[in-house]
């Protein structure tokens, strides 16, 4: 693999010869990059202000050319397990909040768990994401003697989602394996986070991310776009914060309102202003593993894979049986994002996919008619 001081230098090839196509604007933001290889507050709030088509599908095309450079044309498929939708919290947007007594809830026991991500592994992922809602029914020694099975039996990379634990916690779940964690901060701005988290403490939750850090982890956070008293200036300082915390993995996705929670009537999150999200994150944390998330597809699933070419990285597959996936509803009318329909999307894209996942998928090719066309 081509050395990162070979891949910096190409990069800024590319981007020199770029400029000669670029209008003034542009330029200045590649200039900066080029100077400091991030961007400043100034320039991901201009980036994000963006509403003319042609600027905005320029400064995507910056992005694209740095992330491809730096960071390959492979996109990292990772597969969740969706293994409980009880939560304790009450946060305002959250369709599997405590206070919904309308859902179906559901755990997975710890042994399907396991054969669900042995499958996952089968069809070629090298990533399984352990996600839920914060309960508190799988103890901490539940999910270390899980994450050890995971890692070392199935001989893959575990990361977990499953909102705030001890400190102790996630160091065991470090030593037995883990290697990814996400936790999203949600929203910098502290009157935005207490607003929507009336159950929650922001100190706590930068505190906790902080030591994520400290142990070793690839760790992830992010933000919701479209809150309710949010501005574009609250998304840079989203952006910035993940910066300057250390942040490897950023998962943004859109706000979507959903039904039987206090902000079930508000509006939708802007996909558009998602997308310019994503690459003004991108030029500033160039070497950041970033989904095009599912709450984007959820939107609009052209969207998602149009964030490919805007600085995203990685998909999520989701590997939840459909008996249960059905219920895990963090917000209405969630995608089911397949292993199968996606590798093909992002071939026919023109982009690749781990070596590792297309060995696998042409095992599956015979028993679900997967074509290889592409392959």
């Amino acid at each position: 693999m081509m050395n990162i001081s070979k891949r910096l230098e190409r990069l800024k090839i590319k981007l020199i010869e770029l400029k000669k196509e670029m209008p003034l604007e542009i330029n200045e933001v590649i200039d900066y990059f080029l100077k400091h290889m991030t961007l400043n507050y100034e320039k991901v709030l201009w980036i994000l202000s963006l509403n003319e088509e042609n600027l905005k599908e320029k400064i995507y095309k910056v992005a694209d050319i740095v992330n491809k450079t730096l960071n390959t044309d492979i996109v990292t498929l990772k597969g969740v397990i969706e293994f409980s939708n009880y939560c304790k919290k009450s946060c305002y947007y959250c369709g599997i909040r405590v206070q919904n007594d309308i859902i179906k809830r559901y755990r997975i026991p710890i042994d399907e768990i396991f054969e669900i991500a042995k499958n996952g592994v089968e069809s070629g992922l090298t990533t399984i994401i352990l996600q839920s809602g914060e309960d508190d029914f799988y103890s901490d020694d539940d999910l270390e003697k899980l994450i050890f099975r995971i890692h070392h039996e199935l001989k893959t990379a575990v990361s977990i989602s499953i909102g705030e634990r001890s400190k102790e916690a996630y160091k065991r779940f470090r030593n037995a394996g883990a290697s990814k964690v996400l936790l999203k901060h949600e929203a910098i701005n502290r009157k935005i986070f207490e607003d929507v988290h009336p159950d929650k403490d922001y100190d706590l939750r930068i505190e906790l991310l902080d030591y994520l850090v400290e142990l070793g982890y690839i760790t992830g956070s992010g933000n919701i776009i479209g809150l309710p008293g949010q501005t574009l200036e609250d998304i840079a300082k989203d952006i910035i914060f993940m910066k300057e915390h250390n942040i490897k993995m950023i998962g943004m996705g859109p706000f979507i309102s959903t039904h039987n929670t206090p902000l079930e009537n508000l509006e939708n999150g802007s996909a558009e202003l998602t997308l310019n999200a994503y690459a003004a994150t991108r030029l500033t944390i160039p070497f950041a593993q970033m989904p095009a998330t599912t709450a984007l597809g959820t939107i609009d699933r052209n969207y998602q894979f149009k964030a490919l070419n805007c600085g995203c990285n990685v998909i999520m597959v989701n590997l939840t049986p459909d008996e249960y996936r059905e219920n895990y509803n963090i917000y209405d009318e969630k995608i089911k994002v397949d292993l199968l329909g996606t590798a093909q999307r992002i071939l026919d894209m023109g982009l690749k996919i781990p070596p590792y996942t297309l060995r696998n998928l042409f095992i599956k090719e015979a028993q679900y008619g997967f074509s290889n066309e592409r392959l």
